[in-house]
């Protein structure tokens, strides 16, 4: 077992996910980097809702993976990705979440000032 540290700190926070209403599309440059009917939507508190994809639905070989780093309380330890000929650490993955999270596990996501993503 692996529980979130951060929900023991704030168990009122919230973090909810659900399979996303439509099929979600990230581009860049114009450019499809993943098409995906199986997204997750994530909802966190007050930040904008953050969409995951299964690696299945990116283009993968667009990435590279960096040596960026980061760590959420709630979530766990977030790998990243970059566009091999663009956008740095555009990209984000909690590969071994923790307990409460297992629904994003491997998958990722996009950060939306680098991209864009739409619902169609």
């Amino acid at each position: 077992m692996n529980p979130a540290p951060g929900f023991k700190k704030r168990p009122d926070w919230r973090i909810v996910t659900k399979p996303a209403a439509r099929r979600v599309q990230v581009t860049l440059n114009g450019a499809v980097v993943a098409d995906s009917k199986n997204a997750i939507r994530l909802e966190e508190g007050p930040y904008p809702a953050v969409y995951y994809f299964p690696r299945s639905d990116v283009k993968m070989d667009l990435l590279e993976r960096s040596q960026h780093k980061t760590h959420c309380p709630f979530k766990g330890d977030a790998s990243y990705f970059s566009f091999r000929n663009g956008a740095r650490d555009a990209i984000w993955s909690y590969e071994t979440p923790y307990d409460e999270m297992q629904s994003i596990a491997g998958l990722v996501a996009f950060y939306p000032d680098k991209v864009e993503i739409k619902e169609l």
